[in-house]
């Protein structure tokens, strides 16, 4: 059963960030971003300029306090302890942000947006380092790799996912997930194609996830200056909005538009299964009916069965944002969603 963490939104919750110190923020609908403390009490509260809504949100790494906020084309630097007024403003992206990263030195802040661009800004001279444009849709998540501070990764309705280095100006690894079942040629495909929605990377810094719109999550490993797919697999039957890795290696939890957030452990399939979509029983498949396409999609759940989910959960509700963070000494999943409250879960794993 859900705790619910109410009274800090009048809508939608679209975003949530928790500092190193475990402070809480969540950024909504109509500009509202809020601070809440651990035990889901709203701290501070404000209305950002424009009341655009607030997509993404991130604490600094190396000052808790410190947080950054994108609300329309506009990146916010706000003081936690006094939300009244933006410490800073950085606005150099043309559309709306959708994604909000930091490096681990501070030194670098990307801004995913809807034109496609990453915009680089260089915080500590406080300007335009550079724009990164390869996407040909949406970038919807940029996330910088741990322990790598130059290297970042990004993905977008495009279907592609890319790793870039920020000593270039273009891409030094592109995975095109429309290309890596082209052979299917399903029907499923056509209908539900994988539009990347998001990005997690692992603690180590060298494997990621990726959710996308068919439902599937692909877990990839970067060696050197490129980066392979280990796992693909159906987690969720409507798309996977969010993916968010646990410290433990190939852990991670999912939510989805289905309603269900779930939490995952592959560590024990990696390297058995290269690509269960393409290669079922050691059989190709071919789409041609949507007969077959369901067949598929009943495989690929026996196939999901293998990984054995460690938890799941149906939240109901359409996920925006999860992340999960220590409560009192214990793991708790917190979950935004089309509503004004947050909910948090306990991992009470079976």
């Amino acid at each position: 059963m859900a705790e619910k963490w109410t009274s800090g939104h009048s809508s939608s919750i679209l975003c949530l960030n928790v500092s190193k110190d475990g402070l809480l923020a969540s950024g909504a609908e109509g500009g509202e971003l809020t601070i809440w403390s651990k035990e889901g009490n709203p701290l501070e509260h404000t209305k950002l300029q424009k009341a655009d809504d607030v997509t993404s949100i991130v604490f600094s790494p190396t000052c808790p306090r410190r947080l950054y906020a994108s609300h329309g084309e506009t990146v916010s630097m706000m003081d936690t302890r006094n939300l009244k007024e933006p410490v800073e403003f950085f606005h150099v992206n043309e559309e709306e942000i959708n994604c909000l990263s930091i490096n681990e030195t501070e030194h670098f802040l990307a801004a995913a947006d809807d034109s496609g661009a990453i915009k680089i800004i260089d915080l500590k001279n406080k300007k335009l380092s550079r724009c990164l444009r390869r996407h040909s849709n949406i970038c919807a998540s940029a996330v910088f790799r741990p322990q790598r501070p130059q290297s970042l990764l990004s993905c977008g309705l495009d279907m592609k996912v890319m790793m870039w280095n920020l000593q270039k100006a273009r891409p030094v690894w592109i995975a095109n997930l429309q290309e890596d079942e082209a052979d299917e040629q399903s029907t499923d495909q056509l209908f539900n194609p994988p539009l990347a929605h998001s990005l997690s990377v692992s603690i180590c810094g060298n494997v990621f996830g990726c959710g996308a719109e068919d439902g599937k999550i692909r877990i990839f490993r970067v060696t050197g200056s490129k980066f392979e797919q280990e796992l693909v697999f159906k987690g969720h039957s409507l798309g996977v909005s969010q993916i968010f890795f646990l410290p433990e290696p190939y852990c991670f939890i999912t939510g989805g538009n289905d309603g269900r957030v779930v939490l995952w452990d592959v560590c024990n399939e990696v390297g058995k299964l290269k690509s269960p979509v393409k290669s079922i029983q050691g059989k190709k498949i071919r789409m041609s009916s949507t007969k077959k396409v369901d067949n598929m999609n009943a495989e690929l759940t026996n196939e999901c069965a293998r990984f054995s989910p460690k938890l799941t959960l149906d939240h109901g509700e359409k996920v925006n944002w999860i992340l999960c963070t220590e409560i009192k000494g214990s793991r708790k999943v917190l979950v935004a969603d089309q509503s004004s409250d947050i909910s948090s879960y306990p991992i009470i794993e079976p």
